[in-house]
């Protein structure tokens, strides 16, 4: 006789081998509807954390995004608008002070009120329903934000245009002369884009790979939208609006930081109170800002600082005798958020040229693939049009005052620098100047003038340019390899002449490193035993100094030289000092690299791979701390995308540390494992993909979302 509940198991036994779907039941009081009335709004939560928003309306789509970056990132994104507001030290107390002046400085507080009033109407709308969103969210979930950046809400148009500013500006365009990121290396990124005659499918491919700090304002954050059926997929920063870096069913792009000198630095003499300009005094535009500080107490003391300006722009730093002041381009560029709008929104190349050529994104190169088997670079950036000089002339603090420094201009797009479907059928960039995208070169450098772009290539786009040029059918999978790749090129370029050098020499302990190198697979993957020698020997020779080389860079010979040793018997003191070094730390010689370095974030402990792109290493995953046996991770690739347009895209995709920073959050840290282990993880595109990967759902009723719950379906 069965019972009941042996009926039961039985049942439960068999339906559960046959689930064939998931889907969402929701569960909401009253009609599920629109702010606008219309379709229902929803956001998707995947198992990574990622939203994907569905809207037929752009203010739904945004005000919902702006729900989901508050979801993920509230705290953060308090932190950082009340930064940029110049208001830090008086939310947060002393440590803000300099970040307050600075902004104050820059007067981005009344830009951000010029922008405002002539921002282009979908700009605002795109902006005022993004903040919306996030306002709307903070008042929902109060609980979700710590107590000392409740004080930043609520936020508004302008605190989001002066975050753009204070981004764009002050880490980007004139980090050269505020001096904010020297302490982070190589930061920049790589880009890749395939044509279908060297793929292996007949697909034009993509690389999306941004190299940032693992913190605060360069965080990245990964998002899906579908407006009215349109699919949009990628990542902007954290507290921006839409997608910077993305991808939809036709086409793609990424941004790689570029060679470009848009800001100028000028040292300026003062002569009784004023400054010379062409020999003749000038007087300041002078005025003062109050600056609040908050004290350990809570109490609240006013400091006042001091504001000059120039005609070449505001003085940022200011001596006894000599002001130096600071000029920038894209302050009358107030849309970049709808020019990056309409690069997503893009179904051809004609479109999303046109969307280029609105040129309200200062700074950035461009690489661009789509399903019509298009392969694209552009140079990107507003370059200002100089009366004469070179690279060198201009990249430096300008001395003395003549107006004739002062450029008005920049050049237009079709001055740019720009390759388009080259015959080699591949185009890269890992932050070298525009001249080397591909190989043999397509730009001649004579060509543009003098002060466009430096000429120089390091090792890491050499390393790119070699795996194109050694492949001449790409598969996707490869191309993942490739994005993957921790191979030195700095190793291969100079091991034979180090071990000559070994071999010539009486050094028992270089001979000793020698083997240990031999051995060595080239590679910084967790394993490779060899890595921590060697890395540790290249730091002492410094990669840079093209006087270490025989033979220095050559641009008719980009991706071969530099080569040789100018000096070998260094070479050979250096390697036993890194060799005594290392063997004197761990007691061995053939430390495996994962060992020493680590990913050390949000209490994760894994081994790490990569290295900085100075050894040409195009996984870059840069030292950010180290302590007495281990370095760290702190910077490298943040979001990468690898897609392929074929007649349904493929892509695979990383956000390196996660796409959330809230303590409480699953998703803060959750993928590096998946970093750890070098693997990239499928990018949720379609319905069906979304529908069998959502963790939970929100309907957007009038003013809130509410969660719905997910209900499993069995096949009797």
């Amino acid at each position: 006789m069965i019972t009941d509940n042996e009926t039961a198991e039985s049942i439960d036994q068999f339906m559960k081998p046959h689930l064939l779907i998931t889907f969402i039941a929701i569960s909401i009081l009253g009609t599920s509807c629109s702010q606008n009335g219309n379709a229902e709004t929803q956001i998707a939560w995947d198992t990574w954390g990622v939203p994907h928003i569905t809207a037929d309306n752009i203010e739904d789509l945004f005000y919902a995004q702006g729900w989901a970056q508050m979801h993920n990132h509230a705290n953060l994104i308090l932190e950082l608008y009340g930064s940029s507001r110049g208001r830090g030290a008086e939310y947060w107390g002393q440590s803000k002070l300099q970040n307050d002046i600075l902004i104050h400085t820059l007067g981005f507080g009344e830009l951000a009120n010029e922008w405002e009033k002539i921002q282009d109407p979908e700009t605002n709308n795109i902006i005022t329903s993004f903040i919306k969103g996030m306002n709307a969210y903070s008042e929902a979930h109060p609980e979700s934000i710590d107590n000392e950046y409740k004080v930043v809400l609520p936020l508004t148009v302008k605190d989001l245009n002066m975050h753009l500013m204070y981004v764009v500006f002050t880490r980007v365009i004139a980090k050269h002369a505020t001096k904010r990121l020297r302490r982070w290396p190589d930061m920049g990124s790589n880009a890749l884009a395939i044509a279908p005659k060297r793929a292996a499918s007949g697909n034009a491919m993509l690389v999306q790979n941004p190299h940032l700090p693992w913190r605060k304002e360069f965080l990245f954050f990964e998002s899906h939208l579908n407006l009215d059926g349109k699919n949009m997929y990628g990542s902007t920063l954290v507290g921006f609006p839409g997608i910077a870096i993305g991808f939809n069913e036709n086409l793609g792009w990424t941004h790689t930081n570029n060679t470009i000198d848009n800001s100028d630095i000028y040292e300026l003499e003062l002569r009784d109170g004023a400054y010379v300009l062409d020999g003749e005094r000038k007087e300041f535009e002078a005025a003062s800002k109050i600056i609040k500080i908050k004290q350990g107490d809570g109490s609240l003391v006013d400091t006042t600082i001091p504001l000059m300006k120039t005609i070449h722009g505001p003085v940022v730093n200011k001596t006894g005798d000599k002001v130096i002041a600071l000029r920038m381009v894209g302050q009358d560029r107030p849309n970049m958020v709808l020019q990056w709008w309409r690069m997503i929104n893009s179904t051809s190349f004609d479109e999303f040229e046109t969307a280029l050529k609105m040129a309200e994104i200062p700074f950035w190169n461009v690489m661009y693939a789509d399903n019509k088997g298009n392969i694209f670079y552009l140079f990107n950036g507003l370059v200002p049009k100089r009366s004469s000089g070179d690279w060198d002339y201009w990249n430096r603090i300008i001395p003395g005052g003549k107006s004739s420094d002062v450029w008005t201009e920049v050049h237009p797009y079709a001055d740019l620098p720009k390759v388009k479907n080259p015959a080699g059928g591949w185009l890269q960039n890992a932050n070298d100047p525009p001249w080397t995208s591909t190989i043999p070169m397509t730009l001649d450098p004579n060509d543009y003038p003098a002060y466009m772009a430096p000429q120089y290539m390091p090792f890491r786009p050499q390393r790119a340019a070699r795996m194109m040029i050694e492949d001449e059918s790409i598969s996707f999978d490869e191309l993942v390899e490739y994005k993957l790749s921790t191979h030195l090129e700095f190793a291969d370029r100079i091991l034979d002449d180090l071990f000559a050098a070994v071999d010539s020499s009486d050094s028992e302990k270089a001979k000793e490193a020698k083997v240990i190198l031999e051995n060595w697979d080239r590679k910084a993957d967790a394993g490779s035993k060899g890595m921590v020698l060697f890395y540790n020997w290249a730091r002492k020779f410094n990669v840079w100094r093209q006087s270490n080389y025989a033979v220095a860079w050559d641009i008719k010979n980009p991706e071969t030289t530099p080569d040789g040793l100018s000096d070998p018997a260094r070479a050979v003191y250096l390697l036993e000092v890194a060799a005594t070094e290392v063997e004197t730390k761990f007691g061995r010689l053939d430390v495996p690299w994962g060992d020493y370095y680590r990913i050390n974030y949000n209490g994760k402990d894994l081994p790490a791979n990569g290295i900085d792109g100075s050894v040409g290493v195009f996984r870059v995953a840069s030292p950010g701390g180290a302590d007495e046996n281990h370095m760290y991770v702190g910077s490298g690739d943040s979001w990468v995308g690898v897609i392929e347009f074929g007649d349904e895209v493929h892509a695979k995709v990383l956000l390196s540390y996660g796409n959330a920073t809230q303590k409480d959050s699953p998703h803060n840290g959750d993928q590096l494992e998946l970093f750890s282990r070098k693997e990239l993880r499928d990018a949720w595109f379609t319905k069906a993909d979304v529908e069998a990967n959502t963790a939970s759902i929100e309907i957007l009723t009038e003013d809130r979302f509410h969660e719905g719950s997910i209900i499993s379906i069995y096949n009797p």
